[in-house]
């Protein structure tokens, strides 16, 4: 027996949160940036979503974050569509970004809560309306309280919810009992921004992720899903069991995921590079440790 399938979720399930390659050099690598997408589209990436937390977009210009879309979209067509990351503690900044996505081809923006000022809920509210009615484009509400210091709380979410160009939420809140909350009284799509959630949100009716480990591993993590859709919900979560190593090397083992995730990349012969500064690239027993848990994962 299959699940009831959820309404199409606006950019689709199964998303990979992109890292951004660089040159040797430190600049950015643009026909990288096309081969990693493409081979990240023809492993089962439905989505990419380009200038997030792992495409290290505080240190990417305005102008290489444009370069970057106008790449992807040569790289890929309209296969699957983009999602641009525009946020930035500036609501000016972040208008000017969104605006400059729309017309390099993006086909949705992600707007994190604005950082470092830790603004309160009317004033997050406030910022997140002007941005959605300034683009054309469909909004996706980025909240990561350990990143930005600032939570967006469940009945801010439910409040956005109403404006018809907010459709879509990245979750890294680590709170699943808000995030049950706003998927029962909202239609936003809720993607989970923490891999080891997953299948649990996409179980209570979540749209599928943003994934950071899906660079590394998308055919395995887009089975996950696949397989809690045909109704072999067992099979899913032996598999998302499965990946539960790579997860925590790649997420939670002291390194960003852009660290981490390069450092295997590179290791696999596929477009990655180095780390911008401040981050300091991964030491060799990081990127063996990263090699062992991929190789163990994709074993068959």
């Amino acid at each position: 027996m299959t699940n009831a399938p959820s309404p199409a979720p606006p950019f689709g399930r199964a998303l990979c949160a992109m890292v951004t390659p660089f040159t040797t050099s430190g600049a950015l690598d643009l026909d990288g940036a096309g081969r990693l997408a493409a081979h990240l589209v023809a492993e089962g990436c439905d989505g990419l979503v380009l200038s997030g937390t792992t495409g290290e977009s505080p240190t990417t210009t305005d102008a290489e974050k444009a370069e970057l879309v106008r790449a992807v979209r040569s790289a890929v067509g309209d296969r699957v569509p983009l999602v641009a990351g525009v946020g930035t503690a500036d609501t000016r900044h972040t208008v000017e970004l969104a605006l400059a996505a729309e017309k390099a081809g993006a086909d949705g923006v992600l707007v994190v809560s604005p950082y470092y000022s830790r603004p309160p809920q009317e004033a997050i509210e406030a910022h997140f309306r002007r941005i959605a009615d300034s683009t054309g484009l469909p909004v996706t509400l980025y909240d990561i309280p350990g990143r930005t210091g600032t939570r967006i709380e469940p009945d801010t979410l439910i409040r956005l919810a109403e404006h018809p160009r907010i459709v879509a939420v990245k979750d890294c809140s680590y709170d699943f009992l808000a995030a049950q909350k706003v998927i029962s009284r909202t239609e936003l799509a809720y993607y989970a921004g923490c891999d080891e959630h997953n299948l649990a949100l996409y179980a209570v009716g979540g749209a599928g992720y943003v994934s950071t480990v899906a660079n590394l591993v998308p055919a395995q993590l887009r089975s996950v899903l696949d397989l809690f859709d045909s109704g072999d919900t067992t099979k899913a979560a032996l598999l998302q069991q499965r990946a539960t190593r790579l997860i925590e090397l790649t997420m939670s083992d002291g390194l960003p995921g852009a660290v981490t995730v390069k450092a295997l990349l590179n290791e696999l012969g596929l477009p990655a590079g180095p780390v911008r500064a401040p981050l300091l690239p991964a030491g060799r027993e990081t990127a063996d440790g990263l090699r062992a848990a991929y190789e163990e994962l994709t074993a068959g």
